[in-house]
């Protein structure tokens, strides 16, 4: 199949903010022969976008942006106890969860419903609810732009983080993530421990629950908080949790005896971001054509004629609030392109 290209393209309806920005040329690929049709070296400016779940415009951007458009679930190694699949970039990620779930592949279910493609996932090295997607990554294929030629990342050569990854970091936009492997158990392992899943459970008299009740419970609690960014505009989490050491920590908490926290090493502990905008009365507040979430505070929403600057300096505003009374340096979880 042919390339396909288009100018002076829309990206709101491919973006989930709803920010009406153009680009100056858009590039849909779905596979890796295509890749190597295109000579990246001709585009010095250009973007690679999954599902645009976790991008901020605040422009419209004069270059090239790439659409990750492979596909494909394949069972690539296969043990009485657990699976390997090989996942194209540019699957559905819940489309892919739900995939596993009916087919009772497990370790997966508690990352139900996040928005963006597979080829995203270890690029942010997504997680909620207890799992981050490094657990279960064993390779990450790619496609390196520069020596035009495809490549293999272990699981610790991925140097997965926070929120993080060295495809994120000091590879950004060099590598084009093609296919992501997975392994995942046949053994169900529940991962029911975080306080809104049990609440959940308990309410619906589970007692022995299965994959899919996770991630029933999962996709419930984030339809009951997070706006479902086709009817309002937004990225999910816009902050990442803060890890802050514990002298730091014991200063907030005595103004702040409540102030939640999660023990990350002897030395550190990491506090909700969602508190600490809460604290400071911005949960439900509305500036101009923007906001923050009245469910959730690490949720900012276009409400919708807001452009990407007005969102930017909102959470400008949030940060040097957060700082100012917490001595907290809140950083974006959500990709700026200016």
């Amino acid at each position: 199949m042919p390339i396909t290209k288009q100018q002076n393209v829309s990206l709101k309806p491919i973006t989930t903010f709803g920010v009406d920005v153009k680009a100056k040329e858009l590039i849909e690929f779905e596979s890796i022969n295509q890749l190597f049709e295109i000579k990246f070296n001709q585009y010095p400016t250009k973007l690679i976008l999954g599902g645009g779940s976790n991008l901020l415009f605040k422009q419209n951007f004069n270059g090239t942006i790439f659409q990750n458009k492979i596909k494909g679930i394949e069972v690539v190694n296969q043990s009485e106890t657990t699976i390997t699949l090989r996942v194209g970039a540019g699957e559905s990620w819940h489309e892919f969860v739900l995939h596993c779930v009916s087919n009772n592949y497990c370790g997966i279910e508690n990352l139900s419903l996040i928005p963006g493609t597979v080829g995203a996932a270890p690029i942010q090295n997504i997680g909620a609810y207890g799992v981050e997607v490094k657990d279960i990554i064993s390779e990450v294929e790619v496609y390196d732009t520069i020596n035009e030629q495809t490549n293999t990342f272990t699981n610790s050569e991925c140097k997965f983080g926070y929120r993080d990854s060295i495809f994120k970091s000091i590879y950004k936009n060099r590598y084009i993530i093609t296919y992501v492997h997975f392994k995942l158990s046949l053994t169900p392992k529940i991962s029911s421990n975080y306080g809104a899943i049990n609440s959940i459970l308990v309410e619906q008299k589970i007692e022995n629950p299965s994959i899919k009740d996770i991630s029933n419970a999962v996709i419930a609690i984030r339809q009951s908080k997070l706006p479902d960014p086709k009817k309002l505009g937004n990225a999910g989490s816009f902050f990442k949790n803060p890890v802050v050491t514990n002298d730091c920590f014991l200063e907030i908490k005595t103004k702040y005896p409540s102030v939640p926290s999660f023990t990350v090493s002897e030395s550190h502990v990491k506090i909700p971001a969602g508190w600490l905008i809460e604290t400071l009365g911005w949960k439900g507040k509305t500036i101009g054509n923007c906001g923050v979430h009245y469910l959730q505070a690490l949720v900012l929403v276009n409400y919708g004629e807001a452009s990407g600057t007005e969102i930017f300096d909102l959470s400008e505003k949030i940060i040097q609030d957060v700082f100012s009374n917490f001595n907290i340096i809140l950083e974006r979880e959500v990709n700026i392109i200016e």
